[in-house]
């Protein structure tokens, strides 16, 4: 008996140069929103793309780096209180840029619609889901491909998911000219974060066959060329490798969803300010660790990453990250030995913990073999 999958996604991707022309053809003659950041290279960009099609009918440029459920009500209703509908939101910026317009797409009828949606007190079939053009500025967090958005709330210490399927961008448009420049910390969380996407995707009970294929390409072309990308930040060839593959990362998990390292990174994030693509890393080698005997495809896409011996590449992969600066133990970030446990219980029972296709046992006693804890 053959086993059956699905692979779907609907995005129409454009990937290179001279975006702002394109992108004057998505919005021109249209009632646009503009997301993105308020820094004058994003000024500058917001200034070319109305001299091409016409100004935004309203700016928001004020996103936060991991944007936060306070903030985005507030976003959200100068959006949409009292203002004439828009055709279409333009996200030009990061992934959290891009997760903020999603969740602005679906806020046409409320914040608290959202909120209720993501909080399991509405199935949120009937939130809105105005189309959204995506412009990645970064190589990370693949949302210019994914259905879904992340929204924290600093306040009660959670992370929520957004998820819909009318969440997906309309046209995603990928200019690695944008990416050029970003600085050597950005380049390293987002090319991790793209990382561990694309381990995610794999390590996953949702996996298939071509998920992996797309992150075997994604975790392949980062390690070789996101440590000579943080030597030569202005390098296009480098910045166009990164983009395709943190691309592949997104193609890849944007069918499986995250799994265990997601899960441990959270608080990690909220309670020690730890950035995130840096915190969904750390802990990737000794999960590699606990899966080395998967078999099957998901055996055969790890080995093709990182050779027949899934022990020494777990080894060659911590080396790889502690060669980018980054520390493996989560006393490191400021997390005891006694929260860690804490957070490796609870991450194991929440829902990307519960995609991880290893188990905690294992996973714990590798942790404590290796140092994680």
């Amino acid at each position: 008996m053959t086993a059956s999958w699905r692979y779907w996604n609907p995005v129409d991707i454009r990937f290179g140069s001279e975006a702002v022309g394109a992108l004057s053809k998505e919005v021109g003659g249209s009632r646009y929103a503009l997301v993105t950041y308020g820094e004058p290279f994003f000024r500058d960009l917001a200034e070319r793309l109305a001299a091409a099609a016409g100004p935004a009918a309203i700016v928001i440029d004020d996103v936060l780096p991991n944007p936060e459920c306070r903030h985005l009500d507030a976003q959200a209703q100068r959006l949409w209180a009292g203002n004439e509908p828009v055709d279409v939101i333009l996200a030009i910026g990061g992934g959290s840029v891009i997760d903020t317009a999603k969740v602005l797409a679906a806020a046409r009828d409320g914040f608290d619609a959202v909120m209720a949606s993501v909080r399991g007190d509405a199935d949120g079939k009937d939130l809105s889901a105005l189309p959204v053009v995506a412009v990645p500025t970064t190589a990370g967090t693949g949302s210019e491909v994914t259905c879904w958005a992340t929204i924290w709330d600093v306040v009660a210490g959670e992370k929520h998911s957004l998820a819909h399927p009318g969440l997906y961008p309309r046209v995603a448009i990928i200019d690695p000219v944008l990416m050029v420049g970003k600085s050597r910390d950005l380049t390293r969380a987002t090319g991790l974060d793209a990382l561990s996407h694309a381990l995610e995707s794999i390590w996953n009970r949702n996996a298939n066959p071509v998920s992996c294929r797309h992150a075997v390409f994604a975790a392949r072309m980062i390690l070789r060329d996101l440590p000579k990308l943080l030597d030569a930040p202005d390098d296009i060839a480098l910045r166009t490798s990164l983009a395709e593959a943190a691309l592949g990362a997104g193609l890849a998990f944007s069918n499986t969803k995250t799994a265990i390292a997601h899960n441990l990174s959270y608080p990690v994030t909220l309670r020690h300010g730890l950035p995130h693509g840096i915190a969904c890393s750390f802990t990737l080698p000794t999960i590699l660790g606990t899966v080395i005997s998967l078999g099957g495809f998901r055996e055969d896409s790890l080995q093709a990453i990182f050779g027949p011996d899934l022990a020494r590449g777990s080894d060659r992969l911590a080396d790889s990250l502690r060669g980018m600066g980054v520390a493996l133990r989560f006393e490191d970030y400021g997390v005891g030995a006694g929260d860690a446990v804490d957070i490796i219980d609870a991450a194991f029972l929440g829902q990307r913990g519960r995609n991880f296709i290893g188990q905690k046992e294992a996973f714990l006693a590798t942790a404590m073999g290796d140092g994680l804890i």
